[in-house]
């Protein structure tokens, strides 16, 4: 449905479903094409098999680092009782070498429990057939940093979806030097850990939606929803220079970017619109206004007004929930406002959770489920030129504004890439 690059939301019965609204089979779904990238099997069947994210493509090592931030002048708008607001962040960036050191996992073992139920639930995978405990990442915790200034960029994840559900992405864009900070909207995802091991759902999230859709005020709960996400961002963006020196050494908090999925995108463009320190934004396939389905009733004044800053949108070429400047009409009202750099490029074949890392991890599973299964997750371009693409897309857009070198891929024209640029 359209709504779910809103809110990871299941209109149909009314249920929150975790990350996987954005996997509703569209009605002509055909048979997947994926070619599945490498994979290991769990030498205990019982514990399901250990997917594989890609290896980042940049010169550098990666590091992890996580943290938690508090904002003791907010209370939290999903748990009002709880009288402020806490976060969690992962910080990816460039690192000396990590030879011979272990890699983080990209989930603790009780968030990948809560994130893997709600995946298999959504996009109706057998349960059990995945250990999602068992995943790595390709980052070193707390490695040395690597020598030099980088640019930072935030990553906000589609609504109801973990911070680490872009992985991949976010160490590639480390390796190629940038410090990516993800973020974790409290309340939203399945589950969030915090360092005293103390886990927060979604169950108040839930209940909310599920009184405004039947009361006809999902309009009041997409507002509520958008500002917790903006006011976050203004956290995390007031707190980058209070991170460990080892950190903030190597950030320049004078070259922000940020970026998201569904509602994550949406967010980007809202924290853009309101606070000058982010120099420049992209969306992938975020709707940006405040509907069920989006039909341009309800518009976020940066629909209406546009941004004076770069900003790119990313869209999924499903015939169900697909987004582009002639189809989506607040990306359309977008298009005609912006009065910065704009551009709106199509991941051919794709579905919404194409943008995620779900299009890296699914297509493992091929010859396990229904090739119409995969397709409704993340279509049916080819698994690896989708990573590869979007990669490719995120990393020139960066780098054309916030160091100031162009490749020239979103210039246009013909790519190499499974894209499709829109006029």
């Amino acid at each position: 449905m359209r709504s779910s690059r809103l809110v990871a939301v299941s209109l149909v019965g009314v249920v929150v479903a975790g990350l996987a609204v954005s996997t509703a089979l569209p009605a002509s779904a055909g048979p997947s094409s994926h070619a599945a990238p490498e994979q290991s099997v769990s030498s205990d069947p019982a514990k399901g098999r250990t997917l594989t994210l890609p290896a980042p493509r940049g010169r550098h090592a990666t590091g992890e680092s996580v943290f938690r931030l508090v904002d003791d002048e907010r209370a939290d708008p999903w748990a009002p009782d709880r009288s402020y607001r806490e976060l969690m962040i992962s910080v990816f960036y460039p690192a000396a070498h990590t030879g011979g050191q272990p890699f983080t996992k990209q989930f603790p073992p009780a968030v990948a429990a809560a994130v893997g139920a709600a995946v298999e639930e959504g996009d109706e995978l057998p349960a059990g057939l995945v250990d999602w405990a068992a995943t790595g990442t390709h980052s070193v915790k707390d490695a040395e940093a690597a020598p030099g200034r980088f640019p930072v960029v935030l990553y906000s994840p589609g609504a109801g979806d973990p911070r680490d559900w872009n992985v991949s992405l976010a160490e590639d864009l480390a390796s190629r030097g940038f410090v990516v900070v993800t973020v974790d909207h409290t309340g939203e995802a399945p589950a969030v850990q915090f360092p005293d091991g103390h886990l927060v759902g979604n169950g108040p999230l839930t209940a909310a939606w599920t009184q405004a859709f039947e009361n006809g005020t999902t309009l009041a709960f997409f507002t509520k929803l958008m500002g917790a996400r903006v006011a976050d961002t203004e956290l995390v963006l007031d707190r980058l220079a209070s991170l460990p020196h080892r950190l903030t050494g190597v950030m320049d908090l004078n070259r922000i970017g940020m970026l998201g999925h569904s509602g994550g995108g949406f967010t980007a463009a809202n924290a853009m619109y309101g606070d000058p320190r982010i120099k420049a934004g992209v969306n992938m396939d975020g709707t940006l206004e405040y509907s069920v389905k989006p039909d341009g009733s309800n518009l976020s004044e940066v629909a209406l007004h546009g941004l004076d800053r770069p900003f790119l949108l990313m869209g999924s070429s499903s015939a169900a929930d697909g987004s582009d400047v002639h189809r989506e009409p607040s990306w359309a009202s977008f298009w005609q406002h912006q009065r910065g750099w704009k551009a709106d490029v199509t991941l051919d074949d794709s579905a919404h959770a194409s943008f995620t890392d779900a299009e890296a991890l699914l297509p493992q599973l091929a010859g396990r489920v229904p090739a119409a299964t995969l397709a409704a997750a993340v279509g049916t371009v080819d698994s690896r030129r989708a990573v590869a693409a979007n990669r490719a897309l995120v990393a020139s857009f960066f780098d054309r504004f916030l160091k100031g070198r162009d490749d020239h891929l979103l210039d246009g024209g013909a790519s190499k890439y499974p894209i499709t640029f829109v006029r």
